[in-house]
Formats: structure tokens, sequence, C-alpha cells
């Protein structure tokens, strides 16, 4: 495994991270003294997308839901039909 001082990290870090990703993990050290250990994160597996209409068919919308409390609605705000 590769050791680094912290000026070459601070200096190639881009490059370091890509090959720690790539599975090249890498020990940062200090004064000749191993600090830190950076390696590749193992990515968690993404989620199932939620798809749409899942419940097609399930639930139904009354045929005047475009409507339905429009007599209060035009109350509330004072307009006459």
């Amino acid at each position: 495994m590769r050791t680094v001082n912290i000026h070459e990290a601070k200096t190639h870090l881009s490059r370091l991270v890509d090959k720690a990703a790539g599975g090249e993990p890498f020990v940062i050290a200090k004064a000749g003294k191993p600090l830190v250990k950076v390696m590749a994160l193992d990515a968690a597996a993404p989620s199932p997308s939620r798809r749409l209409g899942f419940m097609a068919g399930e639930v139904e919308a009354p045929e005047d839901f475009d409507r339905m409390g429009q007599a209060r609605i035009e109350e509330l705000f004072g307009i006459a039909s």
C-alpha cells in the first residue's frame, strides 16, 4: 500500500482519490508516521424507484371531483355564481 506525506496528498488529492476509488487505497503520513488510510467506500445499492400508477384501478375519483365544494368556495371568496 502506498504511503504519501500530507504535502503530497494535498498537492495530488484528486488523483489519489480517483485511484483509491478504483481500488488502490493509500495511507497519509505526517513526519513519517501513518495517520489515516484512504480507501473506496462500498456503495449502497440504489433503492428501487417508485413507479407511477402503482394503484391503477384501485382508487376512483367521483365524476364531479373538479366541482366538489364549489358552492362553499364561492361563498368564502364572495364569488356570485
